[in-house]
């Protein structure tokens, strides 16, 4: 996507984040207005007039962190979808969106002044806060899911969160580190690439400019100095570039307009870590875009700049041909620069510019009736994509997991047999492909033939690649196809299947042992089971169905002699001692004494063990995964281990007030390297009162030392109160939990 933010706000060379975090400009409703009647003459300005006088009115009396009246917030909000270009409704709303959240407004009052409409998209941005949930990641799973189920029925939806998160990223500066680290990483993971795959780069940008100088602001403070030192020589450069490129294009009469920026701070910063390589040993650092008038003059253009400067082998990507998912068109190129440097060289018409900015809001144009043009469709096909998938993801984790995996994919784009474009995430294989065109055909996937070879199913696609997938009427999708497909889509079916897979087995399993319980004291139990007695039980249990219970005793989660004792008659068992022994037996299942740490919900005199590959600590949200034959094994809930289990397996787990012990963990620490910083990492450690196990300490390029300390702590809070302790020493640029 393009290099080059759009937004008027940027100041800083390339980055397009306002220096000391502020808004950079008071924006008035006049203003607002102003701007909407210029794209939209017949806008309803009363409305607009309406929603800002009813936010000043529930709003008055708040201010923000940064002691500026609240009502700058929602006026600065209404000002970004301005830029959007987006009409009054969305305008409105965008005066109106924390009014259910922030103050005593209730959604029927929005509805009863502003209309349905509006209420639905107010609705559709305000958090779920009235509910119980387990874990700030549970809660913040379903804020998304209730999010994109609104974006689903209206667009505005996310295009106002969008303009929301853009201005509250901008007046960061005024929160906490910490809280800044969270919103920052939270931009990152989530914003930006939905702004991304919505096509709109110049908010794109800006979310992972402003994510970048707050997760990374050592880094940031560098490059923001290197670049700013090199200015002039660079806007030297650029002004030669544009020079010589104008000059041969119009040596054959083309219409064209040049444009030239060092690239934003994020990539540069990514490519020094890639390639290891120092600020000075970039060589792309200046990227150029040239917009001229027609599809036929970008190949024409593409041909001057080639015959000018020589291509650099594998860089040239043809996006009109093959537009991106999100509709973005434009012809890539890298070249080798006069001085021998590389130089990136985009080349589109002014309608291609104009999609890449402004993405899904230059498509979509709100209309009477809500009609999208066919045309306009594919970029809505992402929309109908999230609404299938997000229906089948009931884990809160699972659904985050996959909501980010399928938020922001490289590309690759392969051909059907009849010559129809997909694109798929680099990396994907022939499953994806498979489940693409049906659930079933994804199932009985055994390999494809790419280009007329046969390729086995965990073959990686190359652009270009015309695909045609051969299936079996024996196969089955298997555990391992977990490790190598790239969709999310992939992923939900196969684990859909081996869930149902499972709990199948499990029912079967759970029958069996019931009939060889009720066998031995010469009982029916199909009887049993058929007479409603066994659904009565299964209901008093908390099972919606009798299949359920059975799969629960198949894994384990019921004995199958709690069952029997609440089956039998009293009459048949025959003495008192019968239940004393069978209560004996349901003890002995525990094959070891329980963890005094953990209670387990529904299960007493469990064993329970720590899982190693997330290491719980007191004051994790943890959950518990009975395990067979080895008791409940303890994750922190986030794991991504427990995504590719059982859900029926997990059980609610939490800390008991003993928690006396110590716990091994690893935390990382990168730094300067410099004499004397490891003794005041060690010393740091030691006043927090935890013990240190072992330590490994390496030195990186660009001088950085990279160090990972065992220590021993006794909750989370001790453990932040370490981390936090060695962010104060001057040199460290990142402290962070390892999860092994």
């Amino acid at each position: 996507m393009g290099s080059f933010p759009l937004s008027s706000n940027t100041t800083s060379a390339g980055s397009g984040v306002p220096p000391d975090g502020k808004t950079p400009q008071i924006i008035r409703i006049k203003d607002i207005v102003e701007t909407l009647l210029l794209y939209f003459p017949g806008a309803d300005t009363e409305l607009i007039q309406k929603a800002y006088i009813f936010s000043a009115k529930v709003h008055q009396g708040q201010t923000r962190l940064s002691g500026e009246p609240y009502l700058i917030h929602p006026l600065q909000v209404a000002s970004l979808l301005t830029q959007m270009k987006l009409d009054e409704i969305s305008v409105a709303t965008g005066l109106l969106h924390d009014t259910i959240e922030d103050t005593a407004t209730s959604i029927n009052e929005i509805q009863k002044l502003f209309g349905a409409e509006i209420a639905l998209l107010v609705d559709g941005l305000t958090k779920l806060s009235e509910l119980n949930f387990r874990s700030t990641e549970e809660q913040q799973a379903e804020n998304f899911r209730k999010m994109l189920l609104s974006m689903a029925k209206d667009i505005r939806v996310i295009l106002i969160k969008l303009a929301d998160r853009l201005h509250n990223m901008r007046t960061l500066v005024f929160l906490s580190p910490e809280k800044q680290k969270i919103v920052a990483q939270e931009t990152l993971d989530i914003y930006a690439p939905i702004a991304n795959r919505l096509g709109i780069d110049w908010i794109k940008s800006e979310l992972e400019d402003l994510a970048f100088k707050y997760l990374h602001p050592a880094e940031f403070n560098s490059l923001d100095q290197k670049v700013k030192a090199q200015q002039k020589e660079r806007d030297y450069y650029i002004e030669k570039i544009k020079k010589t490129i104008s000059e041969k294009l119009i040596h054959i009469a083309l219409s064209e307009e040049i444009k030239g920026r060092v690239k934003h701070y994020p990539s540069i910063y990514k490519k020094m870590i890639s390639q290891k390589i120092d600020f000075d040993q970039v060589q792309d650092l200046i990227a150029f875009r040239i917009i001229v008038g027609s599809i036929k003059d970008c190949y024409e253009a593409l041909g001057v700049i080639h015959s000018v400067w020589k291509p650099v082998p594998g860089r040239f990507k043809d996006f009109i041909a093959m537009p991106k998912a999100n509709m973005y068109q434009s012809l890539h190129t890298t070249v080798i620069g006069p001085y021998g440097e590389r130089m990136e060289i985009q080349i589109r018409t002014p309608e291609m510019h104009r999609i890449a900015e402004e993405g899904i809001a230059a498509h979509w144009r709100y209309k009477e009736g809500r009609e999208i043009d066919k045309r306009d469709d594919q970029i809505f096909s992402w929309l109908r994509q999230i609404l299938e998938w997000q229906q089948d993801l009931k884990d809160p984790r699972e659904f985050m997991e996959t909501f980010r995996t399928d938020l922001f994919p490289e590309e690759v784009y392969v051909f059907t047999p009849k010559g129809e474009v997909k694109a798929f995430p680099r990396g994907a294989t022939p499953i994806d492909f498979a489940y693409s065109i049906h659930t079933d055909v994804g199932n009985r996937c055994v390999g494809a033939r790419v280009n007329s070879r046969m390729v086995p199913i965990d073959y990686e696609f190359s652009n270009g690649d015309t695909i045609e997938i051969i299936t079996a009427n024996h196969q089955r999708p298997r555990k391992d196809w977990l490790k190598i497909v790239k969709t999310s889509r992939s992923r939900t079916k196969i684990r859909q299947w081996l869930r149902l897979e499972e709990r199948n087995i499990n029912i079967q399993q759970g029958k069996d042992a019931c009939q060889r319980a009720f066998k031995k004291y010469n009982l029916n139990f199909m009887k049993v089971f058929k007479s409603g007695e066994f659904a009565k039980v299964a209901e008093s249990l908390g099972f919606h169905e009798s299949q359920d219970l059975l799969a629960s005793i198949g894994y384990g989660k019921v004995s199958v002699n709690q069952l029997f004792l609440k089956l039998v008659p009293q009459e048949k068992l025959k003495q008192h001692d019968l239940k004393n022994k069978l209560q004996s037996t349901v003890k002995k299942t525990a094959t070891k004494a329980p963890t005094r740490q953990i209670r387990v919900k529904g299960l007493d005199d469990i064993w329970t063990n720590f899982a190693k590959c997330c290491n719980p600590l007191p004051g994790d949200s943890i959950t518990g995964y009975i395990t067979k034959g080895k008791g409940v094994s303890i994750h922190v809930a986030g794991c991504p281990r427990l995504l590719d289990t059982d859900p029926e397996r997990q059980v609610p787990a939490e800390w008991t007030t003993d928690t006396d012990s110590t716990y091994p963990i690893k935390i990382k620490v990168i730094s300067e390297d410099k004499p004397g910083l490891l003794a005041e990492i060690t010393g740091a450690i030691s006043r927090q009162d935890s013990n240190i196990r072992g330590a490994t300490i390496s030195t990186k390029q660009h001088q950085r030392g990279v160090s990972v300390f065992e220590v021993e702590v006794k909750n989370v809070t001790h453990m932040e109160n370490i981390i936090r302790a060695i962010q104060n020493i001057k040199g460290i640029t990142r402290v962070l939990r390892v999860r092994q």
